[in-house]
């Protein structure tokens, strides 16, 4: 049996097909102004990877910000249920998920896949993937850049501002002033952190912890939440599909958790 997660995220739409407990293929992409197009583009590009006929695949469910927008989809899935279903199939010892996505961030405890307890910030971009974006912006750097760059840092400019407006002022005020770039950008990255970190107390940390969404991807950030928590961080390989992956797992088994 073919299964297919489609995730539609406020920046990017992942596709996962899952077949015996296994992944066939997946694809990634940017999210277009009509959500019902890219979540068609996004499937039918999975399953050109895949090699793979639509007729095929028996049930599609889809997660994330625009799950009820996806029209051919089965069933229209939280993403909070889908990272900690997506997340324990990669990494069964997974007790805490930290995502950080484009606009929001979350952080979910887990039993055995099952969601326990989680808290959302959605409401602000401080402590998303749209803070570094608009920090790299006024860097003159590109996002992809600033994990590599932090790493290199002796030290950390610390960013008091919580606001991401105000810190971008602060980022600025610091690059006229002559601080180094790489401890600017290592100060970026504990700032996030140390936000990722207040919400991942208010749901208790266990390990393992499983940090997932692109800015998984940004080993500045996964080495200042290793720094803050005391505990290894475990990143999957390509940590932008554990919501897809999650939505394919709940499809093969035609049923929510």
């Amino acid at each position: 049996m073919i299964s297919a997660g489609i995730d539609i995220g406020s920046l990017t739409a992942k596709c996962v097909l899952l077949s015996d407990s296994k992944i066939l293929a997946y694809k990634v992409t940017r999210v277009k102004p009509k959500i019902e197009e890219t979540a068609r583009e996004v499937f039918e590009e999975t399953l050109k990877i895949a090699n793979v006929r639509r007729e095929e695949v028996l049930s599609v469910f889809s997660t994330g910000y625009g799950r009820s927008r996806v029209e051919f989809a089965d069933k229209a899935i939280t993403e909070i249920t889908c990272h900690a279903v997506g997340a324990s199939f990669l990494i069964p010892s997974v007790r805490t998920v930290i995502d950080i996505g484009g606009q929001d961030s979350k952080v979910i405890s887990v039993e055995n896949g099952r969601v326990v307890e989680f808290v959302m910030n959605d409401k602000c971009s401080a402590g998303t993937g749209r803070f570094l974006e608009v920090m790299a912006n006024a860097l003159h750097l590109k996002l992809e850049e600033l994990g590599s760059i932090a790493m290199k840092a002796e030290k950390k400019i610390t960013i008091s501002s919580t606001c991401t407006v105000f810190a971008e002022s602060e980022v600025i005020s610091y690059l006229s002033s002559g601080e180094k770039i790489e401890e600017i950008v290592a100060g970026i990255c504990d700032a996030i952190a140390s936000r990722i970190v207040a919400m991942a107390t208010r749901v208790g940390v266990r390990e393992d912890v499983v940090l997932t969404g692109g800015v998984a991807k940004n080993l500045g950030v996964k080495k200042a939440i290793e720094e803050k928590l005391g505990i290894p961080v475990k990143v999957p390989e390509e940590p932008q599909i554990v919501g897809a992956l999650g939505a394919a797992v709940l499809a093969s088994r035609k049923k929510n958790i």
